[in-house]
């Protein structure tokens, strides 16, 4: 058993592919109708026979609910690992991304930062 795909909701799947791919940096991978939606998924620049990403949109009104309680809380939806934290929330600061704070070394852990998608969600990277 091995994770092949994960998913994020998303409020606005064509804004959340122009934040994930234009500003993250990930790539496009699957773009596929259906009905009123897509099939619509990302992975790593480098791995693109990776995890992939599902933006997937709210379509209930509980998902909704979970999404803002998790943002309200501060409490990221997902995590994705950088290798050089610090540049990594330079770049993005630079390119307007909204942090909840810089870069934090976690007492036994790895370094994080926690940043708003622009779709609803809290994200979190980190660095080992």
């Amino acid at each position: 058993m091995r994770i092949k795909l994960s998913s994020v909701m998303v409020d606005d799947q064509a804004k959340a592919l122009a934040f994930y791919t234009g500003i993250l940096g990930f790539r496009k991978k699957q773009d596929v109708p259906m009905g009123g939606a897509r099939w619509l998924t990302v992975v790593a620049p480098d791995d693109i026979d990776g995890v992939e990403l599902l933006l997937e949109p709210i379509g209930f009104d509980f998902a909704r609910t979970y999404q803002k309680a998790l943002y309200d809380a501060g409490v990221p939806i997902t995590a994705f690992q950088v290798d050089h934290i610090e540049s990594e929330y330079q770049r993005l600061s630079r390119e307007g991304v909204v942090f909840r704070a810089a870069p934090e070394k976690l007492e036994g852990g790895p370094t994080t930062a926690v940043f708003e998608d622009t779709c609803g969600n809290l994200i979190q990277i980190f660095q080992v």
